[in-house]
């Protein structure tokens, strides 16, 4: 059901994110935004990616531009305790105390609710469930590893990355129809997600939808021309039409 250039495609976003955060632990800022531009240039505006590059860019004194990416996580995910923490830091940095003040009150106000984990809590058992499902997955232990990627997602619903990575398990298991609601979902909140988009084409061409899947595989290259991933798919729905 799949090749090695789409498993390539379908950890290339991972593999960015992974190599950032070394170059933030190695102290190369500029590497790290660099790695991250690429991210969301590909259309993977996840509020983890947009704090990651804040947090570089406030630490090599581009205090404005910090403020402009903390500002962005902040859109995607109002509730993002960090964002709000870091958020303040820099305006108080800058002399702007009232507007500290109002950040370090968002980010208390979001830190608890009662009947919830924590944000940065449920964010960092998510990581630890979809990393114990790759784990699984590398291992052939399909069914345990969707499992494991199910528990992230009900502790952190707005990881999409995570979804988008269920999904991919989902189409490997042959679970077409459960493949496809997700990707919808991905697809519903991060319009620009281009991986994202030619899955839940496949998804569909493999459901039975061959138009569906040529309708959203026509709209990823109008917003990404040559892509030779979609190029493909679409050469393959005129090859089995004819």
């Amino acid at each position: 059901m799949s090749n090695g250039t789409e498993t390539f495609m379908t950890m290339s976003a991972e593999h960015l994110v992974a190599q950032a955060r070394e170059r933030f632990s190695l102290q190369d800022y500029y590497g790290a935004i660099h790695l991250l531009s690429d991210l969301v240039d590909r259309g993977c505006h996840f509020a983890d990616v947009f704090h990651l590059r804040g947090l570089s860019y406030s630490l090599l004194g581009q205090h404005e531009r910090a403020l402009e990416e903390f500002g962005a996580a902040l859109e995607l995910n109002p509730r993002y305790i960090e964002a709000h923490i870091h958020r303040g830091i820099v305006l108080g940095e800058l002399g702007r105390s009232e507007e500290a003040h109002d950040a370090f009150q968002q980010a208390a106000t979001h830190s608890e609710r009662e009947g919830e984990l924590p944000r940065h809590i449920a964010g960092r058992l998510a990581n630890q469930h979809a990393e114990l499902a790759a784990s699984y997955a590398e291992v052939g232990a399909l069914p345990v590893a969707i499992g494991q990627y199910r528990r992230a997602l009900e502790l952190c619903s707005d990881f999409h990355d995570l979804r988008y990575r269920l999904a991919r398990l989902l189409l490997e298991a042959g679970h077409v129809l459960d493949a496809r609601t997700e990707l919808e979902q991905i697809v519903a909140a991060r319009p620009n997600f281009i991986d994202a988009q030619a899955s839940l084409g496949l998804a569909r061409y493999l459901s039975g939808d061959a138009n569906g899947a040529k309708e959203v595989w026509t709209a990823c290259l109008e917003q990404r021309p040559k892509n030779a991933r979609i190029d493909a798919y679409l050469a393959m729905l005129e090859r089995t039409q004819l």
